[in-house]
């Protein structure tokens, strides 16, 4: 008796131990790659949303309606003289109160800043504070890609060298760029392939995308746009397709060509390394009215894209907080839908 009991207490330490071995792992042991990475895309989800300064520029210029005839000339002489709201340092934390922690900067609230490291420091020591990151910066007058002069091209390009470091610094992904210029479409085509190409080389070197969203002209053109993508055919060159940027060419009435924005999205999609919702007016269901984004997300997610979608609110019937509210409330419920 006494054997058998010896006998079925080694067998029950037996299997207790296979089962702390094999059946258990060490709470201080590592989950394996494929396990990590396997964790990581159920809690990530496909789509997030971000933060495009411009809803706020009528908070930041303290004004209601701007003087856009002076503007350029106010920009280049004193552009501080244009910030006459909160300081755009705080652009973070503002964001922040949204429940957003994804920001995409604005140059033009930055412009006599690009070479001014000690204030990026502080920037981006309110970003940590506020539990925010740079996604991207918006580069605004900095003259043409697609300029047929040679010299005056390569004079817009290195006029981006300074908000590719900024870039850099602040961990960003990218700088959206404007693929402008005068002549034909295949005369500028070719001259923004150039620009594009050369900026984009630097670009490389610190690790940034150089992309171009449908920002009027030309690059409202779905077709136009993606072509140049084609062209340029590189890695860190893409797009940042807009919700509602594609008038190709404006009168005193308002738009007299615009290209149908499902299909320019649709273009603009297999390039894009970020996508901009625009939005202006919304309906009693918070609807945005020029814009179905439950059919564009449809599209953006057809695409196999994932990443940020960057609210850029430009209403006038609501105010910025209520408008920057009503859209990401939109994007939520669309993105809930798919």
């Amino acid at each position: 008796m006494k054997n058998k009991t010896k006998s079925f207490a080694v067998a029950c330490c037996t299997i207790f131990l296979f089962s702390v071995t094999f059946g258990c792992k060490n709470k201080d042991s590592k989950p394996s790659e494929a396990e990590s990475t396997e964790v990581q895309a159920k809690a990530e989800p496909d789509f997030k949303i971000s933060l495009a300064q411009w809803s706020l520029h009528k908070t930041f210029f303290g004004v209601e309606t701007m003087d856009w005839e002076n503007f350029g000339k106010t920009l280049k002489e004193s552009p501080d003289d244009l910030l006459k709201g909160p300081d755009p340092m705080e652009f973070p934390a503002m964001a922040a109160s949204y429940g957003i922690n994804t920001i995409e900067l604005v140059n033009t609230f930055y412009f006599s800043k690009g070479d001014d490291m000690a204030y990026w420091t502080e920037f981006k020591k309110k970003c940590d504070e506020s539990g925010v990151t740079v996604g991207l910066i918006m580069c605004d007058a900095l003259g043409h890609l697609g300029d047929a002069d040679t010299e005056k091209r390569k004079a817009t390009v290195e006029n981006h060298y300074k908000w590719v470091d900024v870039a850099k610094f602040l961990g960003a992904h990218s700088i959206r760029v404007n693929a402008a210029g005068e002549g034909t479409g295949e005369e500028v085509a070719k001259h923004a392939v150039a620009g594009l190409k050369s900026l984009a080389e630097y670009g490389a070197t610190k690790g940034i995308n150089i992309i171009v969203e449908n920002h009027g002209g030309y690059s409202s053109d779905g077709k136009w746009l993606s072509g140049v993508m084609a062209k340029v055919g590189m890695d860190n060159v893409g797009t940042l397709p807009d919700f509602g940027n594609f008038c190709i060419e404006r009168g005193p009435d308002g738009c007299k060509n615009e290209y149908d924005r499902y299909q320019g999205i649709k273009e603009l999609m297999p390039y894009a390394k970020g996508v901009s919702a625009k939005s202006h007016e919304f309906d009693a269901e918070g609807n945005e009215v020029h814009s179905d984004f439950l059919k564009i997300m449809k599209i953006v997610k057809e695409s196999g894209f994932k990443g940020y979608i960057g609210i850029e609110y430009e209403g006038t019937q609501l105010s910025e907080d209520e408008g920057i509210k009503a859209t990401k409330a939109l994007l939520e419920k669309v993105i809930a839908q798919l």
